[in-house]
């Protein structure tokens, strides 16, 4: 099996060199490293130059989803490995996932402390995601091989052949949710990927801005309402008005009401243009999906905010 493995970088050369060194470590080494640099000033593409990557230069820095397509459309091996500059891979991580033989496989992700940084991704039909096990201590349900319809692509592996029938990255998402998105996409036509307990890496988590930087909390906020205008189905108004609402309440709580709002408009103004042109063709297929999703959250977070969009948007024991 040979894999091609994608780092988009954006300076955070320490961590990249980390990153690198595990990979040299990896029981299924990579064929082809590439490095799409999004204008790093830190000195990060000449050390992944030095440690025999071949590097793009976007020449700015044009967000996360613009570069990983860039390296997608690179790739020449089978399988393709997406990888955060701010991870650090077990040893037989990449195996492990190459393994299990879905079209797409992720392992479980820890934070340096030893807490769960994420697993698997998990939409609701409120349009707010929760990184499954995130902030949570190692355990069931979490330590359960599982199949998945969406993963983060924080280290994540691809069959080549998934981007050819589904597509790559929506680039107008920029940063943050563009994976959730592609995640709907697959669900919508069927393909099904596989979360893989047993392979490890720790994440570092949000290195380059910070998890309540404005500018995150401002992009989350307009990406979650482009994905209601892209795959909201009928009847599924108030989840959505209630996942959201409650979310920018969770945005003001760290001092981020404004960017969440700012978000927001900018997100309603694209929101009849994205419904135009790139709303799924059969939105209800993904419902069932969102509500065994919900059903999940619901048996497995204790969160408040999870505990009141649950509340208020009718989750109850005859969805579990």
């Amino acid at each position: 099996m040979s894999i091609s493995a994608i780092v988009p970088v954006w300076n955070g050369r320490e961590l990249l060199a980390r990153l690198l060194a595990s990979l040299d470590a990896q029981t299924m080494p990579v064929s082809e490293l590439v490095v799409v640099d999004n204008g790093s000033t830190d000195g990060a593409p000449e050390l992944a130059r030095k440690r025999g990557a071949r590097v793009i230069a976007m020449g700015r820095n044009a967000g996360f989803a613009a570069a990983v397509n860039r390296g997608i459309g690179e790739a020449a091996h089978p399988w393709i490995a997406i990888l955060n500059s701010d991870v650090e891979l077990g040893p037989d991580y990449l195996e492990r996932l190459v393994d299990a033989g879905a079209p797409f496989a992720t392992g479980k992700l820890l934070s340096p402390t030893g807490l769960l940084d994420g697993t698997f991704d998990v939409t609701t039909r409120g349009f707010t995601t929760w990184r499954a096990g995130a902030g949570m201590a190692d355990g069931p349900p979490f330590d359960v091989e599982r199949e998945i319809t969406s993963a983060p692509w924080t280290a994540v592996v691809y069959r080549a052949e998934v981007f050819r029938q589904v597509g790559v990255l929506e680039e107008s998402f920029e940063s943050y949710l563009e994976d959730v998105d592609f995640g709907l996409r697959c669900a919508a036509q069927g393909v099904r990927g596989r979360y893989v307990p047993a392979a490890r890496a720790v994440h570092v988590g949000s290195a380059s801005l910070g998890r309540w930087h404005a500018d995150t909390v401002r992009r989350i906020a307009r990406n979650q309402v482009l994905l209601a205008a892209r795959y909201e189905a009928k009847g599924s108004g108030w989840p959505v008005v209630a996942g959201q609402l409650l979310w920018g309440g969770v945005a003001a709580r760290h001092g981020r009401g404004l960017a969440w709002l700012i978000g927001l408009q900018q997100g309603l103004r694209l929101f009849g243009t994205a419904r135009r042109e790139f709303r799924e063709k059969n939105p209800e297929r993904l419902v069932p999906i969102l509500r065994a999703n919900e059903s999940f959250v619901r048996a497995n977070c204790a969160d408040l905010y999870w505990r009141m969009y649950v509340s208020l948007t009718g989750v109850g024991q005859s969805d579990t």
